[in-house]
C-alpha cells in the first residue's frame, strides 16, 4: 500500500472513530440534560433523597463502564478492535432506545448499565487504533481531534436533550440520539485493524499471556502512568459531577429552561477549541519539553480552578463568561493526557492501558461524584457541592505536574524497547 493510500485510510478510520465518539458522548449526556424531568416523573418534589437516587443512574452507567473497560481492553489487544467497536456501538445504541422506553426508575437503571457496557468496550479500543495509525510526532494532535468530540458530544447531549425535552418530552431525547450509533456500528465491521500491517510492532494474538500480564505489571509501576491516572481520576470526579448536576445548578440559580442550550453551546465552543489547542500545544512543546503531555493539562487545571470557584458567586450573565474560561483551561487535558498513556505503553497492551485507566478514574471519580455531590446539595446547597468540585480540579492539576517529571524517562524506555524489537515482557 502506498504512503498516500495509507494516509487516506488513516484519515478515514480517524473520521469514523470521531463520529462514533461524538454520538458516544451525546448519548451519555442526554441523561444529564433531562435529569430534572426524569426526577419529576419518578419522585416526589418533597423527597430529600430524590437527587441521590437520581444520581445513582449515573453510577449504574459508570460501574458497568469501568468494569467492562479493562475486560474488553484485554480482548481488544488480542482480537480485532474494529469488530469490538462495532458490537459496542450497537449495544449502547439499543440501550439508549431502551432508556426512552423505561417505565420505572429500575428499568432506566438497567438500561444505563447496558449503555455502560457498550461504551466501556469502545473507549479502550478506539485510542490504540489512532496510536497505531499515526506517529508520535503528531499523535497528540490526532488524539486531540478524536477526544475533541467529548465536549462537542456532551454539548450536543445538553442541546438536543434540552430542546427535545421541551418540545417532545424526555423519552424522545433518548430515541433521537441513539439511531446514528446503530448505523456507524455496522460500518465498523468493514474496517481493517492496523495491527495487521507489518509496520505495527505487535499484531493481535502474537504476545503470550505471561508476557502480556508481565507487561501490564511493568506499566502500572511507571510513575508517569500512575500520576497521570491519579490526575485523570480527580478530573473525572470534578467533570463528572459538574456535567451531571449543571442543569440542576442552573435551576438553583433560577435560570430559564433554555439555559441548558446555552450550557451546551459553551461546552461545545470551549471544549472544541481547548481540546484541539491542548493537543497542538503539547505536540509543539514536546520537541523541547518531553514532559509537555502532562505539563499542559496540569497548568490548565491550575488556571481553571479559580475561574470555576469565582463562577459560583458571579451574577449571570457574567457567570457564563467565568464558566467558559474555566472549561477552556480544564479541557486542555484531554488530548495530551491520553497521549501520555499511549506513549508510555507498548503497542501490544495499549488497549488494556486505557482500560485500566478508565477503571480507576471511573471507580474513584465518576462513579461516586454524582450521588456524593447530590447528597451534599440535598442537605446543604448546590454551591457547597460545586465548591468541592473546584477544589478537586486543583488536586488534579498538581498530580499532573508531578507526573510530568517522570514522563520523559518513561517514554524513552518504551521507545527504545519498541525500536529494538524487545518482547512485551521487557517493556
Amino acid at each position: 500500500m502506498s504512503n498516500a493510500a495509507s494516509r487516506t485510510g488513516a484519515r478515514i478510520s480517524l473520521g469514523l472513530l470521531v463520529a462514533l465518539n461524538l454520538f458516544n458522548f451525546t448519548d451519555r449526556y442526554v441523561l444529564a440534560a433531562v435529569e430534572p424531568s426524569i426526577r419529576a416523573s419518578f419522585f416526589s418534589p418533597q423527597d430529600p433523597n430524590a437527587m441521590w437516587w437520581s444520581g445513582t443512574l449515573s453510577t449504574a452507567f459508570v460501574i458497568s463502564y469501568m468494569v467492562t473497560a479493562p475486560a474488553l481492553g484485554w480482548l481488544a489487544d488480542r482480537f480485532s478492535r474494529w469488530v469490538i467497536i462495532g458490537i459496542a456501538a450497537i449495544i449502547w445504541s439499543l440501550a439508549g432506545i431502551a432508556s426512552g422506553l423505561a417505565a420505572s426508575i429500575a428499568a432506566l437503571f438497567i438500561a444505563r448499565i447496558f449503555i455502560g457496557i457498550g461504551q466501556g468496550a469502545f473507549s479502550p479500543a478506539a485510542p490504540p487504533i489512532i496510536s497505531d495509525l499515526f506517529p508520535v510526532t503528531v499523535r497528540s494532535t490526532m488524539l486531540a481531534i478524536f477526544f475533541a468530540t467529548i465536549p462537542i458530544g456532551s454539548a450536543l447531549g445538553y442541546i438536543f436533550g434540552g430542546l427535545i425535552n421541551i418540545h417532545m418530552g424526555w423519552r424522545w431525547a433518548f430515541y433521537v440520539v441513539s439511531v446514528p450509533g446503530l448505523v456507524l456500528g455496522l460500518v465498523c465491521f468493514f474496517q481493517r485493524d492496523p495491527r495487521n500491517s507489518s509496520s505495527v510492532a505487535a499484531s493481535p494474538k502474537k504476545i503470550s499471556m505471561a508476557n502480556y500480564l508481565r507487561s501490564i505489571a511493568i506499566l502500572i509501576k511507571r510513575p508517569s502512568y500512575a500520576f497521570n491516572v491519579a490526575a485523570q481520576t480527580a478530573m473525572a470526579f470534578a467533570l463528572g459531577g459538574l456535567a451531571y448536576w449543571m442543569p440542576a445548578y442552573l435551576q438553583f440559580r433560577q435560570q430559564p429552561a433554555y439555559a441548558t442550550v446555552i450550557l451546551g453551546i459553551i461546552i461545545a465552543v470551549a471544549g472544541l477549541t481547548s481540546t484541539l489547542a491542548g493537543g497542538f500545544l503539547a505536540d509543539r512543546l514536546r520537541v523541547r519539553l518531553r514532559g509537555a503531555d502532562l505539563m499542559v493539562p496540569g497548568i490548565g487545571m491550575l488556571v481553571g480552578f479559580p475561574l470555576l470557584a469565582m463562577m459560583l458567586y458571579a451574577a449571570f450573565p457574567y457567570a457564563w463568561i467565568l464558566l467558559f474560561g474555566a472549561l477552556f483551561f480544564i479541557f486542555f487535558n484531554i488530548g495530551p493526557a491520553n497521549t501520555a498513556i499511549a506513549n508510555v505503553s507498548p503497542p501490544s497492551v495499549r488497549a488494556m492501558a486505557f482500560g485500566l485507566s478508565i477503571f480507576v478514574m471511573y471507580a474513584l471519580g465518576n462513579a461516586i461524584a454524582p450521588p456524593l455531590l447530590g447528597l451534599i446539595a440535598g442537605h446543604s446547597n448546590m454551591n457547597a457541592a460545586f465548591l468541592a468540585i473546584s477544589a478537586v480540579t486543583l488536586i488534579s492539576g498538581l498530580l499532573w505536574l508531578i507526573g510530568a517529571r517522570y514522563l520523559s524517562a518513561d517514554m524513552a524506555t518504551v521507545e527504545a524497547a519498541v525500536q529494538s524489537g524487545l518482547v512485551a515482557s521487557n517493556i
